[in-house]
């Protein structure tokens, strides 16, 4: 043996254990993990639909295949459809569209029955060779984003082939994939599948809850607040079905809208937190990415608001942005701060008001048709309404503002879930730095 091959093998025999962090007891002992390259346990598929029927499919970055029918409501596939790779069960399909949270592509397992087909004209479809690696072991790897980490250094910023990416089959073919060795490397993977395999049940359970929630939430805000052209509400609570009607308003009518101007560039307002449409969650008005004028650099007038305001973004008001600040600061222009104008009003009241389906549909239909929709200030408090006595608001707004609370711990819940899967995928598979070593 030559010197540059000692030293070659000296190397290699100094490079750390391929192992995870976590490992199931079982196979502590089971030795020391290898990576082999995709193309040594998989092969491209170039299989087209032909003659086969097949369930023409799409992919949702991040969730995986779902049929067109279900995605567009309607089968796409054209003419085009026997030119449509053929997927079988345990097939994977790579999407060589960039997402935001896979700029590299997505690849998806079929676990479908049926044959499935995608388009050949953006995806590359390959299936394992023999019983390993484990299909859903491997989803996994691919999920945690595994390929899009090695792709990166081949794909060119804006190499796009007929939309998408240009991705060379051999590059991905070269793919690191990390697996257990020796003859327990199957039930090693298989366990791994398993348990990541729970804790998505788990999260897809807490899902449904919460979505069965926000459900119930809509549909008692359809009862609790009249319907455009509605005087009345179809439900109210017990203690208030023998109490007077409802009062016919306006909007105008109960509040005021801050019109003064500040300037954000002068203490205190610079050091105040801006609010603009773009920190408001749609639907639950959830302040997210706050920042104050100065670490902003803006320069240009805006409103200031207090704790007795609700924030109403007019911009495309089909997004519902109404948000219920706890402390003072500006807002941008594309912001109403709204307050109520006496004490007949309850503020927490008034922002489930600008929630409800009635006002909704009434924003969406008298909004300016400008290339941006906007609510403008005459048309917002113009709006025609029925409101109850202030004890009957407190009511209404109190059994809201519980059930805005249950969902935010459920979907709190839900986050921690993610978390903890997210966390567990870094410990039981090796680094991206160990595979690529």
């Amino acid at each position: 043996m030559n010197n540059k091959a000692q030293a070659i093998n000296m190397k290699i025999d100094r490079r750390p254990a391929l192992v995870p962090k976590l490992r199931f007891p079982e196979f502590r002992d089971a030795g020391a993990w290898k990576t082999q390259t995709l193309g040594t346990v998989a092969a491209i598929s170039t299989e087209k639909v032909g003659d086969n029927t097949c369930i023409p499919m799409s992919i949702t970055s991040g969730v995986g295949l779902v049929s067109q029918m279900e995605k567009f409501g309607r089968v796409i596939a054209g003419s085009s459809y026997k030119n449509y790779l053929l997927l079988k069960k345990n097939d994977f399909a790579y999407n060589k569209s960039a997402t935001k949270e896979y700029p590299e592509g997505f690849i998806a397992l079929y676990s479908g029955d049926e044959l499935a087909a995608v388009p050949n004209s953006i995806f590359t479809c390959f299936r394992i060779k023999g019983d390993s690696p484990a299909p859903l072991y491997l989803n996994y790897l691919l999920i945690g984003n595994l390929h899009g980490q090695w792709l990166r250094k081949f794909i060119q910023v804006g190499a796009r082939a007929h939309g998408s990416l240009s991705v060379d089959e051999d590059d991905l073919l070269a793919l690191p994939v990390p697996l257990p060795q020796g003859e327990t490397s199957l039930q090693e993977q298989q366990k791994i599948a398993d348990c990541l395999s729970s804790v998505d049940e788990l999260i897809a359970a807490q899902s449904r809850k919460l979505d069965a929630l926000k459900t119930h939430k809509k549909g008692l805000m359809q009862q609790l607040f009249p319907l455009e052209g509605e005087t009345q509400p179809r439900f109210r609570f017990p203690e208030f079905q023998d109490a007077v009607e409802w009062e016919e308003k306006t909007l105008g009518e109960i509040v005021e809208v801050a019109s003064g101007l500040v300037d954000p560039t002068k203490p205190p307002y610079c050091d105040m937190p801006h609010i603009g449409g773009e920190n408001i969650e749609s639907h639950t008005g959830d302040l997210q990415g706050v920042k104050t004028a100065r670490e902003l650099g803006l320069i240009s007038g805006k409103y200031f608001f207090d704790g007795r305001d609700v924030l109403y973004s007019k911009i495309r008001p089909a997004l519902n942005k109404v948000a219920i600040p706890d402390f003072e600061g500006i807002c941008s222009a594309d912001i109403y701060p709204l307050r109520p104008s006496n004490q007949k009003l309850n503020r927490q009241y008034l922002a489930y008001l600008l929630r409800s389906e009635g006002f909704l549909e009434y924003a969406i239909k008298h909004s300016d048709r400008s290339k941006i929709p906007k609510v403008n200030r005459d048309s917002l408090l113009a709006y025609e309404l029925v409101i109850p006595c202030r004890s009957e608001q407190q009511r209404i707004a109190d059994c809201l503002t519980s059930l805005d609370d249950l969902i935010t711990a459920h979907t709190q819940k839900l986050d921690a879930f993610k978390t903890h899967k997210k966390g567990l995928m870094q410990r039981l598979f090796p680094s991206q730095a160990e595979v690529d070593a």
